[in-house]
């Protein structure tokens, strides 16, 4: 079963969009929404926000990992469709509270694993804390001076991708 556990398999089943609904009701949705809005005001990249409460059973029992399935939803949204190579998923799995940041080609070169790992690992410490939309939000602001370092506004940008928190 690979990366799979039963504690694992457990918490997937447990885990519903209520707890999506709980974490980031819908007006803490609706601030995610403007606040990638905002930011995107000031770099050429494209940022999406994704959570997923669990996984399913077929899934977890190919043992794929949170890290994984992100690159899976990278790719299903089309994260890597832009123009400049520069859009950024952030990922969120409630039930194994992780959180991945996957970005395109031309933004990862810049920024590195070490780079996008920092920013997940100060989400994360938000999460422990249950304070969710502030960990959304840090994220969001953190890629976003990535991508404002790397890719500053030319006034060309047009919105590739929608702005809108994505539930899976």
């Amino acid at each position: 079963m690979g990366n799979t556990t039963i504690t694992r398999i457990a918490e997937h089943l447990w885990t519903g969009e209520m707890h999506v609904r709980f974490a980031l009701p819908p007006e803490v949705m609706l601030k995610i929404e403007a606040v990638i809005g905002e930011c995107e005001t000031t770099h050429d990249g494209e940022i999406c926000f994704a959570v997923e409460p669990a996984m399913d059973l077929g899934l977890l029992l190919k043992g794929i990992s949170a890290r994984e399935r992100a690159i899976q939803v990278f790719s299903d949204m089309r994260v890597w469709d832009t123009q400049g190579n520069n859009g950024v998923l952030i990922y969120l799995l409630l039930a194994d509270h992780d959180v991945e940041i996957v970005a395109d080609r031309g933004i990862h070169e810049k920024v590195g694993p070490q780079g996008w790992e920092s920013i997940c690992k100060r989400m994360e410490e938000c999460f422990r804390q249950r304070r969710f939309e502030e960990g959304v939000v840090l994220g969001i602001r953190a890629v976003s001076e990535e991508l404002s370092r790397h890719f500053p506004n030319t006034g060309k940008k047009t919105n590739e991708l929608p702005d809108k928190p994505v539930i899976i």
